[in-house]
């Protein structure tokens, strides 16, 4: 069987869940992987066969998403050419991990595509949403990379075809310890405002992972450390805590290792919202926003916060041959009209 993996590149979540996945599809068919989007940190070690700049999201210094420059970094025409050229009818199947320009080019050529990741959960309306739903948000979580059939990750099984996150082998393979220092990742913050958050609390030690630095240094009580899987991985084993974005990736692997969890969403972006409800209905501290009083808040949070507890067994493999081998066994949906395959069909590129 010949499979086309297609990965989301934007951020590092769904990269970091490939570098598990690839291994194992591997073994189980003959695979080739796309890439799309822009600003990772995170490398997949394995052979790539085609890549897009794709649709990337970018941030402002705030914490939130710049709308501006995302918008300005979307080129149209090329988007359009590259799904008309990408050769899936050479696949017998699509995993598709939210990534546009495969699922589109599937659903022009009838090639078969399962969504498979964690915003393939939101198909499915008893997953989390914040009280006040975004149809934006909505559009974009159930449209952006169209699909056959679905099999979801979430943080606890809402549906019947959502399943507990996929965690790194070498995640499970630790055995966690509790030193004093918290592990900050929150990309999408400037790290001037970080860092004056975090020198206010001169009593406790930070991690903070930041794309801005290339060598590992100290300033005050805080170590600044380049985004990397390994540093990042053993910084999680041993910190009293995580305070991160409302994520998947992130929370998922601190909570299986029994860590405590401080959420900050990106601002604008609605599936961290969606996420945000989700985390806080399990009993993670979620806080909006940076404001006044977001000092006082983080301070209670390292004394008084306790980890979830969460069952996260490895299924990882029994979900792909399920994919693979028991295609009936995934959520069939049909993929709903969208103005995309029309304008490809007659657009002149």
């Amino acid at each position: 069987m010949k499979v086309l993996y297609a990965i989301q590149g934007t951020g590092n979540g769904h990269i970091a869940r490939a570098r598990e996945i690839v291994p194992l599809l591997s073994r189980m068919c003959e695979l080739d992987l796309f890439i799309s989007g822009s600003n990772s940190q995170v490398q997949l070690p394995h052979e790539v066969k085609f890549r897009s700049k794709g649709l990337s999201i970018f941030y402002n210094k705030s914490g939130g998403v710049s709308l501006c420059k995302t918008l300005t970094h979307i080129r149209f025409r090329e988007l359009i050419r590259e799904i008309r050229e990408l050769p899936v009818e050479k696949y017998d199947l699509v995993i598709n991990d939210f990534e546009f320009i495969s699922a589109y080019a599937a659903l022009l050529k009838g090639v078969p595509c399962v969504g498979f990741g964690h915003q393939a959960a939101f198909h499915s309306p008893a997953t989390p949403r914040p009280r006040r739903r975004e149809l934006l948000g909505e559009l974009i979580l159930k449209h952006y990379a169209p699909a056959n059939s679905i099999l979801g990750l979430h943080f606890d099984r809402y549906d019947s075809y959502i399943y507990t996150p996929v965690i790194r082998s070498e995640i499970r393979s630790l055995e966690p310890k509790t030193s004093q220092h918290i592990t900050v990742y929150l990309p999408h913050y400037d790290d001037k405002l970080l860092i004056g958050i975090l020198t206010e609390l001169k009593d406790y030690y930070w991690h903070l992972f930041t794309k801005n630095v290339k060598n590992i240094y100290t300033h005050k009580n805080i170590t600044l450390l380049p985004i990397d899987s390994k540093n990042f991985t053993q910084s999680l084993a041993s910190c009293n805590g995580l305070l991160t974005g409302a994520g998947f990736e992130a929370p998922s692997e601190a909570m299986f290792l029994g860590k405590k969890v401080f959420a900050l969403p990106i601002k604008g972006q609605y599936e961290q919202k969606c996420n945000a409800k989700a985390l806080k209905m399990m009993g993670v501290t979620v806080v909006k926003k940076v404001s006044r009083r977001f000092v006082h808040k983080l301070r209670t949070w390292v004394e008084t916060a306790q980890p979830v507890a969460v069952n996260y067994p490895n299924i990882t493999e029994q979900l792909l041959e399920t994919i693979l081998t028991q295609p009936q066994q995934v959520h069939t949906i049909v993929p709903q009209t969208t103005l995309v395959p029309f304008f490809m069909r007659y657009m002149k590129v």
